[in-house]
């Protein structure tokens, strides 16, 4: 889709007040899915884990009212395939990567709008480490563990990307499955108290919540009307893209369509909310009076940016993030992605006793 016209105004804007709205919504909630992992076993906190769960649940209901009811076109939401051997070892590596790192694949680029330089190097470190494994010398390795695909059916029934409800009796089934989620999830939820007064500073976690699976949605939405396919959200394969779309003009995006923009750039609708997000974080940031430039000792530069390579490596073998499947994913409820997250939550948990649990014990 090449040099489009009238509309790339409204591409280019629309991806870039997602970001920013989304951007906004992670600094004031102080949320990164690193930490929603970490406090569960670190700290036996689970307010961000709620908070995740709770967008998670509107994001489940209102992605796939969306589909049913036509507002993504004929493909609907866009599930992924059962890459199943990737999807554990890339969502281990990658829930390792991000307790390294300091943040997820959001985490890091949101609190580049705070002033953090350890998150411009993990930055820089993820979408090096994403490249080389989409388009480098790491694409074969990957290609080979993307080999195994688990599918579904027989002959014309068959079915590359299964959903929740596909194991438990067909698409009549969905709304049945996401009754039972809501079931599980809303006791939980309820656990934490949502409607007690939240800080004086910045969301509460029942609010953030909200407003992360209304960004989502309408992420899933504006992709699809604006960027030309249902993409939602994800800090993977559009980093990778902006890197490139901010390097060598072009953002060599594989499924998106891909915009002309005037001659500066060419790439996805995608690529524009990732470079959205650390404005929005800072127009928060700024607000609150706590932007503040931080450099970090030597020795946190290169754990944050060995950590970072693992998490791309991660990311691009397992098909999505933590904000690419935990989120987006898992409101399609695709199996991939709820395969990929148990493991980036594995990873993470394994991470966090190595790093912080076993040296206090010690």
């Amino acid at each position: 889709m090449e040099g489009v016209s009238e509309g790339t105004f409204m591409i280019l804007i629309s991806g870039i007040l997602i970001g920013v709205a989304f951007g906004f919504v992670l600094q004031r909630g102080r949320y990164c899915m690193n930490s929603a992992f970490r406090d569960v076993i670190f700290l036996n906190d689970y307010t961000l884990f709620r908070s995740y769960l709770l967008a998670l649940l509107i994001a489940i209901v209102g992605a796939n009212l969306l589909e049913d009811f036509g507002f993504l076109g004929e493909d609907g939401l866009r599930r992924q395939s059962f890459n199943i051997v990737a999807n554990i070892v890339g969502g281990y590596l990658f829930g390792v990567g991000i307790v390294m790192a300091g943040g997820c694949g959001s985490g890091i680029i949101y609190r580049i709008g705070e002033g953090y330089v350890s998150a411009i190097v993990a930055t820089l470190g993820f979408a090096a480490s994403l490249v080389a494994t989409i388009h480098g010398p790491l694409k074969p390795v990957m290609q080979a563990l993307k080999s195994l695909k688990v599918t579904l059916g027989e002959g014309d029934e068959i079915i590359t990307a299964p959903a929740l409800w596909d194991f438990v009796g067909g698409a009549h089934m969905k709304w049945i499955v996401i009754l039972f989620i809501a079931l599980i999830f809303i006791p939980i939820i309820l656990k934490g108290n949502p409607f007690a007064k939240g800080p004086k500073k910045g969301y509460s976690w029942s609010v953030t919540g909200i407003l992360l699976g209304l960004v989502l949605i309408l992420a899933i939405w504006a992709s699809y009307f604006w960027g030309g396919q249902t993409r939602g959200l994800s800090a993977a394969g559009p980093t990778a893209e902006a890197f490139l779309a901010l390097t060598i003009g072009n953002s060599m995006a594989k499924f998106d369509p891909m915009f002309n923009f005037w001659g500066i750039f060419t790439g996805s609708w995608s690529t524009l909310y990732i470079i959205g997000i650390p404005i929005g974080v800072f127009m928060s940031a700024k607000a609150l009076k706590e932007f503040k430039l931080q450099i970090p000792p030597a020795g946190e530069v290169i754990r944050v940016l060995f950590g970072s390579f693992i998490m791309g490596f991660g990311a691009a073998t397992a098909g999505g993030c933590t904000v690419g499947h935990a989120l987006t994913g898992i409101a399609g409820l695709s199996i991939a992605s709820v395969v990929a997250t148990v493991f980036m939550l594995l990873g993470n948990w394994t991470m966090v006793h190595f790093m912080f649990i076993k040296p206090m014990q010690d």
